[in-house]
């Protein structure tokens, strides 16, 4: 596990989403009353990302199937939620190197989805299926995922500085 005895509220909310005007405005309401108020206010805030701050956190987020780059809270998040998305199964690992490759051309950027639950045969068939959608509809659904991935990162933290301590209890 990371030391954190040294990282601020602030630094923590970072590895769940790396757009440094969120994290401070979820920060600011800290500490919270319960985990489930901290994750209201994560999304509340997630909802008012831009486009640039979305393409932002997208370059903290590897391609499924890949690890990621960095280390420490972001990548063990990372690592998290593609467990379950990983198999021996070498039609599907064609099939979504040849996605991730058509969906950058497509799109310009990395194919985001909340992986976490979902097993590599599905992450296949919403990556192929989203290929043929609209720039508009997939920019809505690419900050969708990152809101479900982001949610799911802020209730896995465990961190007094953000949740009041009798509440975490």
């Amino acid at each position: 596990m990371t030391d954190t005895r040294s990282e601020t509220a602030r630094d923590v909310l970072l590895a769940c989403l790396a757009v440094p005007r969120w994290a401070e405005e979820v920060a600011s309401g800290a500490p919270y009353p319960s985990a489930d108020a901290l994750a209201d206010a994560a999304e509340r805030a997630a909802r008012t990302l831009t486009e640039e701050e979305v393409e932002a956190a997208l370059a903290d987020h590897p391609r499924i199937g890949e690890r990621h780059a960095g280390a420490g809270r972001s990548s063990a998040f990372s690592a998290a939620e593609q467990a379950a998305s990983r198999t021996g199964d070498e039609e599907l690992t064609r099939r979504l190197l040849a996605g991730n490759r058509a969906y950058e051309e497509r799109f310009g950027r990395v194919f985001l989805l909340r992986a976490a639950g979902r097993d590599r045969a599905e992450v296949v068939a919403e990556l192929e299926r989203r290929l043929g959608l609209d720039d508009e509809t997939e920019a809505r659904i690419v900050a969708e995922q990152l809101r479900e991935i982001t949610v799911l990162r802020v209730r896995g933290l465990d961190d007094g500085r953000l949740v009041r301590a009798e509440a975490a209890r």
